[in-house]
């Protein structure tokens, strides 16, 4: 039948009658029309009504109640904590995600496919497991919990449990971006360069690091509202001690609990406008990676 339709198509060819392309399925303008229309109600039914909720319900008692709800000390302490874990875990997930891809992408050794395998543990882990998890290895009863307890050290329920919870959480957001990168970019340019008399570090900033910036912003820009917008093994390692241990997305929680709706949700536009800009970045982002593999091509 192929042929029959080859043959056809060859004959409306050679008679100089136009030849019609088959359309595929899905290209009509009523499939399209109906397909765009799903996607935008979609997109404002699970997105935009939320945001609009929450900006509506945060300044409906006016723009001082918003603000002193915003000053209240536990709600500042709350901010200042995800801040602090966040400068914290970004940074030693980034330097782990750089020297995580740096091994699995630059090198071939027996055991590479396990340590992806680790690394991208976390995503198939509930954060809630992981939590727990901790408990059990520095909690009282834990593995390490008499000796802890024994020198004064505190680990869970404290801002260094929060950290560690944080650091596992989002350990394999930064090495999954720049590992396929580096990957596919193979070990020429780096060769080159330590031919040349270039010393790791030189050819490291001046010729990988250049070629997976924009990978690497946005594996940064991912843990960092990961981080911040963390919930299940915080609420599990923090012990939610009001004004103390409470992040950000805890704070909301408990507002919310004690019937302070308008606190919470004057808590929760922080973490929704930091939503939205890390939304702004990644587009920005996205595009800038297409445009220099679109230039890596073309040379």
């Amino acid at each position: 039948m192929s042929v029959a339709m080859e043959t056809g198509g060859s004959r409306a060819a050679e008679a100089g009658r136009p030849v019609r392309a088959r359309r595929r399925v899905g290209e009509g303008p009523l499939t399209k029309a109906v397909l765009i229309g799903l996607a935008v109600v979609g997109t404002l039914v699970v997105l935009g009504a939320p945001i609009v909720v929450i900006a509506a319900e945060a300044f409906k008692a006016g723009v001082g109640s918003y603000l002193s709800n915003l000053a209240h000390p536990d709600t500042l302490k709350a901010i200042w904590l995800t801040v602090f874990v966040a400068m914290i875990a970004v940074p030693v997930n980034t330097l782990f995600g750089l020297a995580a891809a740096w091994a699995i992408g630059k090198f071939r050794f027996r055991g590479r496919r396990l340590l992806i395998a680790v690394i991208e543990v976390p995503f198939s882990v509930s954060p809630i497991v992981a939590g727990v998890s901790y408990l059990f290895v520095y909690g009282v009863q834990g593995l390490f919990g008499e000796w802890l307890r024994d020198h004064d050290i505190a680990i869970l329920f404290a801002w260094p449990g929060i950290v560690l919870a944080s650091l596992f959480v989002t350990a394999p957001l930064v090495a999954r971006e720049v590992i396929a990168l580096m990957d596919s970019q193979g070990n020429d340019g780096e060769e080159a360069a330590l031919s040349l008399g270039a010393s790791g570090f030189t050819t490291f900033l001046r010729v990988t690091l250049p070629e997976i910036r924009w990978a690497l912003l946005y594996g940064v820009v991912l843990c960092n509202a990961r981080v911040m917008g963390e919930f299940g093994a915080v609420s599990v390692v923090s012990g939610n001690i009001r004004g103390e241990t409470n992040t950000l997305p805890l704070q909301i929680e408990l507002l919310y609990h004690d019937y302070n709706a308008v606190g919470a949700f004057a808590a929760a536009t922080v973490l929704t406008a930091l939503a939205l800009v890390t939304l702004v970045v990644k587009i920005i982002l996205d595009r800038a990676i297409g445009d220099g593999r679109r230039r890596g091509a073309g040379h």
